[in-house]
């Protein structure tokens, strides 16, 4: 395990792969830790791979209200810590906000940004208030079914491996998981990403409930030159339901910009 310091507290970050390979930023979703990574990174050979909780999430400390740059600057002193130059961010879901706020904000950083179920807006700040006041009322639990139906197909949810990704949810810090919605309801990078000249790879479940492909489609239609690919039958977090498809998207991608 690693840690970075940030003014905030500890930053739980993790590094893996040839010290010369392509030096790759994963960021995970709202509810999970980097382990969300696990099933895609031996699918992706020559990858360096740079992951980390972000604040409230795994083993990263709480940090109190913050917004989407905030999660921008953590990854960007992540970059500057951990890798020799410019790297490839992945993002999944508010992953994919914080790619797009730190291709906007330092671009410097980035050779290219995937984009995986995701998209500059998502929901209403009134959702993201409502979701709130559940958690608030019944801790996690509350929510839990719910946010497992938007997140997994049907055929994924009647599988064994299902029960560990509820879990991870469930033990998720629910002050942390409050946060990040916090900074949901209050992110629209709408103008900013449609401003990004970077090489860019849109990724969408066909069977996504929290980010339905007509949503991701659309991110690849503000961005000037996007790639847009569709899992047909995977839901919001591919990496993990339908692994060999989502790395067989990104790995070309991958070599394509190294």
């Amino acid at each position: 395990m690693q840690v970075l310091t940030r003014p905030w507290g500890a930053m739980h970050c993790q590094v893996d792969g040839p010290a010369d390979g392509i030096a790759v930023v994963f960021a995970n979703s709202l509810g999970t830790d980097l382990r969300l990574w696990d099933p895609v990174l031996p699918r992706l050979p020559g990858v360096r791979a740079i992951r980390f909780d972000k604040r409230g999430h795994g083993l990263s400390d709480l940090s109190g209200p913050h917004d989407i740059h905030d999660l921008a600057a953590d990854a960007a002193a992540l970059i500057e810590t951990f890798a020799d130059g410019p790297v490839i961010f992945v993002g999944l879901s508010v992953g994919g906000a914080i790619g797009q706020a730190l291709a906007a904000t330092r671009p410097d950083l980035l050779r290219a940004l995937v984009l995986s179920n995701t998209a500059p807006k998502m929901g209403t700040a009134e959702a993201w208030q409502a979701r709130i006041a559940a958690i608030r009322a019944g801790g996690l639990a509350a929510i839990t079914d719910a946010v497992m139906e938007r997140w997994f197909a049907p055929a994924f949810r009647a599988t064994p491996e299902f029960a560990l990704w509820r879990t991870m949810f469930l033990r998720c810090d629910p002050q942390g998981y409050i946060d990040t919605c916090g900074v949901l309801a209050g992110c629209d990078l709408t103008g900013s990403t449609a401003g990004l000249r970077l090489p860019v790879q849109v990724i969408a479940g066909g069977a996504d409930g929290a980010s339905p492909p007509d949503l991701v489609r659309a991110t690849a239609g503000l961005i000037a030159g996007a790639r847009y690919d569709e899992i047909p039958g995977a839901g919001h977090l591919p990496c993990v339901e339908t692994p060999d498809a989502w790395a067989a998207l990104v790995a070309p991608f991958l070599q394509e910009h190294a």
